[in-house]
Parts: C-alpha cells; structure tokens; sequence
C-alpha cells in the first residue's frame, strides 16, 4: 500500500442532519493501483463491505440511517460536503476512501462527474436515502443509535484507525 495519512472529522446532529457520535474516517492514498476502482472494490468485498457500486455520489445532501458507508475514489478527484450543510468541504482524489457512519450527511458539491466513486456497506446491508425531515428523523434516530458496528475496516480489515475511534 502506498504511504497512507489518516484524517478524523465530528459532525453534531444540526437538527436536519443527525450526524453521528462516531468520526468520519478519511484514508488518503490507499493504493496506487493501476485500476483503483476495481483494487478497492476487491479489497472492500475481502472486508464484508459488499452491497457495492460505481458510480458519483448524489448531488445533494443526503444520509443513511440502516448501514454505515465506506466511499472509495476509483478514477478523478471530487469535492464532497460532508457532515449537512454546516459541515465542511473535503477534496478527495484517486486513491482515497472515506468511512461514513450512519447519519453523517454527505453530497457532492464539484460541478464536474469526470469521477468515480465506488460504494459499499458492512455485510451488505441495504441502505435507505434520507434528507432529514422531521418526519425521516424521528424514525432514522433511533436506527442510527441502535446500529450495530462494522467487525472488520473496510480496508485494513480487523486493525484500522476505524477500529480504534469506533467503540
């Protein structure tokens, strides 16, 4: 793997956004591999992290409130706002992957599609598209607190940053 920095971000619920007690995870320069989307898709599927897709991520923001989410960047770079509107603007390129808890808002905000984002989620699990209003909110609260955590990172398997902070 190539050399990989490790980046840790909080969002409070804002109130439409619920967020999640637990950080987002950034990994930078996961691999170098020549196809990227099909390295991280492999590597993914070897952790339990199935259920997945290539494609952009929705350009508007948006949470899961069933299943936690791993995103990896397979071809390009993109600008994702995450943690709801009151959250911050990543940069992230080829080679990067982010692990999103349930709850955490996120959308792509880059005017381009000239990316590739390949998705996937703990043992496969179904992911249901919320946008936060009150009446999403009061059912996906509970869900969110209440959802199991991931056994195995979704790239380093069973020892991972993401292992450590999600307890």
């Amino acid at each position: 793997m190539a050399d990989i920095t490790v980046e840790k971000y909080h969002f409070p619920d804002d109130g439409i956004t619920p967020n999640n007690r637990l950080p987002v995870i950034v990994y930078r320069q996961v691999t170098d591999a020549e196809d990227t989307s099909a390295w991280l898709e492999e590597r993914f599927k070897a952790n339990g992290w199935t259920n997945n897709w290539r494609d952009i991520v929705l350009p508007y923001d948006h949470f899961h409130s069933t299943t936690h989410e791993v995103l990896g960047v397979g071809k390009g770079s993109v600008e994702l706002q995450i943690g709801g509107q009151k959250g911050i603007i990543v940069n992230v390129s080829k080679g990067d992957a982010l692990i999103l808890p349930a709850g955490v808002g996120h959308a792509s905000v880059s005017d381009h599609k000239n990316y590739e984002m390949v998705g996937g989620y703990p043992d496969g699990k179904d992911w249901d598209l919320l946008t936060g209003t009150a009446e999403e909110r009061k059912h996906a609260l509970p869900r969110i607190k209440n959802l199991p955590l991931p056994t195995k990172d979704p790239i380093f398997g069973e020892e991972s940053e993401m292992l450590r902070l999600w307890k």
